[in-house]
């Protein structure tokens, strides 16, 4: 037979109830915040390496930027310096040049070394062409120079190659006047003339020595695999 519970029993046992829920919701709100701690403590970790991942590639990108930049400004740096160089050392050799020019007429003022100079010149031509008669284009101012630089080339090239030749001087067409010195040896009826003036021979020591007078000015160019 059961007993009416008393008003003090009655609040004991709601008092007896509340507990246990709020124990149960204390146990659940911890649970939760445990549970909470570990998602936040997971999507941090998580954004933490975005971040750095983020981090390091932007570095990476601008290091390689940076290391770009650096190579191009050296790189341009470089061709400026090895264009001046080029540039200087080229007006040096064009200097050099000028002043072999300006010097040409001196090597006519000895007679005696001029004269042995046109001999040699016109010998070149002959033993070139290879024919019995030629003719020589000289400046008029050289005419006497140049006919005794003719009989010396005969008698020599007779001595050499045992055979006659014809030279005449061929005074109808002379060298121009700002011609420096030197002569024209022509031959086969006049096709073939060899130019041997002391302006045209410059021209051919600035095209065929350039290499070595640049190596004798400047040094070998380790970097070239090539000469001329």
């Amino acid at each position: 037979m059961s007993h009416a519970m008393s008003d003090d029993q009655v609040a004991g046992e709601l008092k007896k109830m509340t507990m246990f829920i709020r124990q149960e919701a204390l146990e659940k709100a911890k649970e939760i915040q445990i549970k909470a701690d570990e998602e936040f403590a997971i999507e941090k970790s998580k954004l933490v390496r975005q971040e750095t991942s983020s981090i390091d590639n932007q570095y990476e990108k601008k290091f390689k930027q940076a290391s770009m930049s650096q190579q191009i400004t050296r790189s341009t740096l470089a061709n400026k310096t090895r264009l001046k160089v080029l540039s200087a050392r080229q007006e040096l050799l064009d200097d050099l040049f000028e002043k072999a020019r300006e010097d040409l007429k001196s090597y006519t003022e000895d007679e005696s070394k001029y004269q042995e100079i046109c001999k040699n010149l016109i010998l070149e031509g002959l033993y070139a062409l290879n024919e019995d008669k030629v003719a020589i284009r000289a400046r008029k101012e050289d005419y006497e120079v140049v006919k005794q630089s003719i009989e010396d080339a005969k008698k020599e090239y007779k001595e050499k190659v045992s055979k006659s030749i014809e030279i005449e001087l061929d005074e109808k067409n002379p060298q121009p006047e700002p011609s420096s010195g030197g002569v024209s040896i022509v031959g086969t009826g006049g096709r073939i003339d060899i130019n041997n003036t002391f302006e045209e021979r410059l021209k051919l020591l600035e095209t065929d020595a350039l290499p070595m007078v640049r190596t004798s000015l400047f040094g070998k160019n380790e970097n070239r695999k090539f000469y001329d």
